[in-house]
C-alpha cells in the first residue's frame, strides 16, 4: 500500500519559517550581548568504482548511492559540499544551522538541522540542556562530525543510514546529565511532530546503505518497481518531514558511561502517528528499540548496535466505513564496527546485517487475509576503509562496501531476488 505523495505546503513553510528564523537569530547583532560567530565546512570529491544495480536515488532496486548510469567504470563525483554556521549567543545559547548541496537533492543548496540550544554553565555534578528546532535524533554512535558524517567509514551503518533518511527531531529535547567521578548519566527526552512519513522508505523500499541523509525541503525517491506494482506512471516521492494528523511524537533515552568500560545506551521512539490519518499523504505508525554500546581496547575503538521495530499504515476505504488493508512491516538490523587508530591513519572495518518482514491484512466487509507481502527482505553487508589525515584541512579516505540482499519485489522488474552490490570509492574532503 502506498502513501500518496504530495507536498504539504503548510509543514513545509513551517519548516522554512523555523530554518530561516533561527539562522537569522543566529546571525543578527544582539546589543549588550557577546556573540561568537564561527563556520565550518568541507567539500567531497569522489571516485568512484560504482555497483552495478540501478540506485535508489534513480528509482532502482539498488541498495547503494552511486550507479553506472554513465556508462563508466570510474566516475568522478562532487558528492556534496556542507558548510555548518554556528553563533555563540551568550556563553548559555547557541545556534546552529547545516546547509548542504549535493546532487539529485529537490534544492541545490538545503537544510539538514537548524536549532538552538541552552545549556547553563555547571560547575557541579548535575547540568540540564534543552534544545529547539530541527535536528537529528542522539541514536548514532558513528555519525558525530559536520554534516553528520562519520569518522570512520564514507558509507554509514544500515541502522544510521536510515536514521538519516527518515528520522529528524522538529521539536524540543531535553537532556539532564550527572558527572560523577567514576560513572557519567544522561536522561534524555524529546516531543516532536513533522516526522509522520517515517516509516515508508524502510517498508517500501527496505533498507539501504548510502551517505545521503534527507535534506528538511527534499523528496526521497520511491523505487519504480513498486510505483510499477500499484500502476503509478510516473515516480514516486515522498516528503519526508510532514505533519498528519497532529499528533507528537515523543523518544526517549538513558545512557551510562564510564571512561575505562565505555558507553551504553538504550533509547524507545515512537512518532504516534495515526495509521488511518491522510493528508495529502498517510501517515506511518512507527516506533523501535535502539541499543547501542562503545569500548576502547588499546588503539582500537568497538562499536555496536541494534535496532528493531515495525512501522503500520491502515488507511480507510473511499467511503470511510471500513479500514481498506492494514499494511504491517517490522524491521531489524544491527552492525559491529571495529576502528584503529595511529597517528595520522584510521582503519575501520564493520559488518551489517538487516532484514524486513511484510504482513498485510486485506479487509473487505468480514474477509480478512494475511499476506507475507513483496517487500519482505534479508541481507548482511561488509566495509572496510582506510583514512589518511595529512593536514588539518585534508582527509584521504578509501572505502570498498560489499552488500547482498534477498528481496521478492526485484522478480517485479524481472530481476532475480538476491543481488550481490560492490561499490568502491576514493574520497578527498577539503575543511575549512
Amino acid at each position: 500500500m502506498a502513501s500518496l505523495l504530495e507536498t504539504d505546503p503548510i509543514a513545509c513553510r513551517r519548516t522554512f519559517v523555523l530554518s530561516a528564523a533561527l539562522f537569522i537569530s543566529a546571525l543578527l547583532p544582539r546589543p549588550a550581548v557577546a556573540s561568537d560567530l564561527q563556520f565550518h565546512a568541507y567539500a567531497d570529491l569522489r571516485l568512484v568504482v560504482p555497483s552495478e544495480e540501478r540506485s535508489w536515488t534513480e528509482g532502482g532496486l539498488g541498495k547503494l548511492r552511486f550507479d553506472d548510469a554513465s556508462g563508466s567504470d570510474l566516475n568522478f563525483r562532487l558528492a556534496e559540499i556542507v558548510v555548518e554556521g554556528t553563533a555563540q549567543i551568550t556563553p548559555e545559547l547557541t545556534a546552529l544551522t547545516s546547509l548542504r548541496y549535493a546532487e539529485n537533492q529537490r534544492s541545490p543548496v538545503d537544510a539538514l538541522e537548524a536549532y538552538v540550544r541552552y545549556r547553563p554553565v555547571s560547575t557541579d555534578e548535575w547540568r540540564w540542556s534543552a534544545k529547539v528546532g530541527a535536528f537529528f535524533p542522539p541514536i548514532s554512535l558513528e555519525n558525530d562530525e559536520i554534516g553528520w558524517t562519520s569518522p570512520w567509514t564514507l558509507t554509514p551503518s544500515a541502522i544510521n543510514t536510515w536514521i538519516g533518511e527518515e528520522l529528524r527531531t522538529i521539536g524540543a529535547e531535553g537532556k539532564v546529565e550527572m558527572r560523577g567521578e567514576v560513572d557519567n548519566l544522561e536522561a534524555t527526552a524529546a516531543l516532536f511532530g513533522w516526522n509522520d512519513p517515517a516509516g515508508v522508505l524502510i517498508a517500501d523500499r527496505g533498507w539501504a546503505m548510502h551517505d545521503r541523509p534527507t535534506a528538511l525541503f527534499d523528496r526521497p525517491r520511491l523505487p519504480d518497481a513498486f510505483a510499477n506494482s500499484y500502476g503509478f506512471g510516473v515516480p514516486l516521492i515522498t516528503p519526508m518531514f510532514k505533519e498528519i494528523d497532529d499528533r507528537a511524537g515523543w523518544y526517549g533515552s538513558l545512557s551510562w558511561r564510564r571512561e575505562d568500560v565505555g558507553r551504553l545506551n538504550v533509547l524507545r521512539y515512537d512518532n504516534r502517528a495515526d495509521p488511518t490519518a491522510v493528508r495529502g499523504q498517510i501517515a506511518w505508525r512507527t516506533e523501535f528499540w535502539s541499543l547501542g554500546a562503545d569500548t576502547q581496547i588499546g588503539d582500537v575503538t568497538i562499536l555496536a548496535q541494534a535496532l528493531t521495530g515495525e512501522t503500520e499504515i491502515a488507511p480507510f476505504a473511499p467511503d470511510g466505513d471500513y479500514v481498506l488493508s492494514s499494511s504491517l512491516t517490522k524491521f531489524d538490523s544491527a552492525y559491529i564496527l571495529a576502528g584503529w587508530t595511529k597517528g595520522d591513519w584510521r582503519l575501520a572495518a564493520r559488518g551489517d546485517v538487516f532484514r524486513t518482514r511484510q504482513l498485510e491484512t486485506l479487509i473487505d466487509g468480514a474477509e480478512v487475509e494475511i499476506l507475507h507481502g513483496e517487500n519482505s527482505e534479508h541481507g548482511y553487508a561488509f566495509t572496510l576503509a582506510a583514512t589518511w589525515v595529512p593536514y588539518d584541512w585534508l582527509r584521504l579516505t578509501g572505502e570498498t562496501l560489499f552488500l547482498h540482499n534477498n528481496r521478492p519485489q526485484r522478480e517485479i522488474e524481472g530481476l532475480p531476488r538476491q543481488s550481490d552490490e560492490t561499490q568502491s570509492q576514493l574520497s578527498a574532503r577539503v575543511f575549512y
